[in-house]
């Protein structure tokens, strides 16, 4: 119950709070997941690359049988304000794993390691901006296609990344090196001379 309501007041905090809490461009920062088979510590860095789209890079291990590396296209959208939302997405996944075999016949278990994989990542949650540091929760289901004998493979995430680039910024040098995109295709003075005597 304390920490529901302690949960509640920080997103409420968030929401209202006269601070000016930036929405992010650039992120990194830690993940650490868990699933049925191992819990792991990685990595995750996010880049916004459109008003309510990013791509999310995770690389986790478990220090043993199992390393992951996950390439996202997530889709965000504000629940409270823009430093509250919840996303969702899919992308691609490689990694080393360990796999089960169950032989029916006579009901035994094989395991297997170091079977290199490939999969589908999908990915829900939600994530809070605040003081400068992106904090998300998320489920991130795996399909395999090769490499491992279950199909599939559930893991929840907390992740908190720190806000390198800010959004406002991000937008600056977008619109700066748009500005000298136009000013290289402008024509000259001398080059709108010779169009107008060509004429």
């Amino acid at each position: 119950m304390t920490r529901s309501i302690l949960f509640i007041s920080i997103i409420l905090i968030s929401a209202f709070s006269e601070v000016k809490t930036q929405r992010y461009g650039t992120t990194l920062g830690i993940r650490m997941g868990n699933n049925q088979i191992s819990r792991t510590f990685g990595i995750t860095a996010q880049q916004r690359i459109a008003e309510h789209a990013s791509l999310e890079a995770i690389l986790q291990s478990d220090f043993n049988l199992n390393s992951t590396f996950s390439i996202l296209a997530k889709k965000h959208h504000p629940i409270i304000s823009k430093r509250f939302n919840y996303y969702y997405g899919a992308g691609l996944s490689l990694g080393k794993e360990e796999s089960y075999v169950k032989n029916e016949s006579d009901q035994t278990i094989i395991r297997t390691y170091g079977n290199n994989t490939t999969g589908v990542d999908l990915i829900g949650g939600i994530e809070m901006t605040l003081l400068n540091t992106v904090i998300s929760l998320d489920y991130k289901p795996n399909i395999n296609l090769v490499g491992r004998s279950e199909f599939y493979r559930g893991q929840i995430g907390l992740s908190a990344r720190m806000v390198l680039v800010k959004s406002k910024e991000q937008k600056k040098k977008q619109r700066q090196r748009q500005k000298a995109r136009n000013k290289q295709n402008k024509p000259s003075f001398n080059e709108k001379l010779d169009a107008i005597f060509k004429k």
